[in-house]
């Protein structure tokens, strides 16, 4: 709850994107969740969704982003530029990407996403029955699989949470199995 606390402190409340104070909660930006306050925003629910692509885009709800974009937080500035990048095709996201200052190891870690890249240059992960998986979802395993270098065989049923995307290989993706993180081949995964 402490870590809870902190971001609802840092943000005054708020949602650190669009400012919004209804219907908040804390959203974890992948693909390095350590679940603490430097990887985390409080966030209202419209963005959430808007950012999982579970509801359709909004370009207008998107516009508070000319404020955020100059948080001090990594994270803020890490969804600030994904979801600039995404609406670039408005135009006048291009013209707060041109403005944008993010150091390196920021940009990096927003790019992580494959979001500046173009649907034809995207790595795209599918589990074995062809649903896209996004870093952050959970798989189920749906084999027995030797885990090579952990002794152990992670069985058939286990719940991967959270899981990291391999962004050169379309069939690897990484998660925690027994405490262990392990690269698991999407062949062997269905969705949660």
């Amino acid at each position: 709850m402490i870590f809870v606390k902190k971001l609802q402190k840092r943000s005054g409340n708020k949602c650190e994107l669009s400012g919004s104070e209804e219907n908040l909660a804390v959203y974890s930006v992948q693909p390095k969740p350590e679940g603490t306050e430097k990887d985390s925003v409080y966030i209202s629910q419209t963005c959430i969704d808007q950012i999982e692509k579970k509801t359709e885009m909004d370009p207008n709800h998107w516009r508070c982003l000319n404020d955020s974009m100059w948080s001090e937080v990594d994270a803020v500035k890490v969804l600030a530029w994904r979801m600039l990048t995404r609406l670039k095709a408005e135009g006048w996201p291009q013209d707060l990407l041109d403005m944008f200052y993010i150091e390196d190891d920021v940009l990096e870690w927003a790019k992580a996403t494959g979001e500046d890249l173009s649907d034809e240059d995207r790595v795209i992960h599918k589990d074995v029955n062809g649903v896209i998986l996004n870093a952050g979802d959970s798989v189920v395993l749906i084999k027995d699989l030797k885990v090579k270098g952990g002794g152990f065989t992670a069985k058939r049923g286990t719940a991967v949470r959270r899981i990291n995307l391999d962004k050169d290989n379309q069939k690897y993706i990484e998660g925690k199995v027994d405490g262990q993180t392990v690269v698991i081949i999407t062949d062997y995964v269905k969705k949660m």
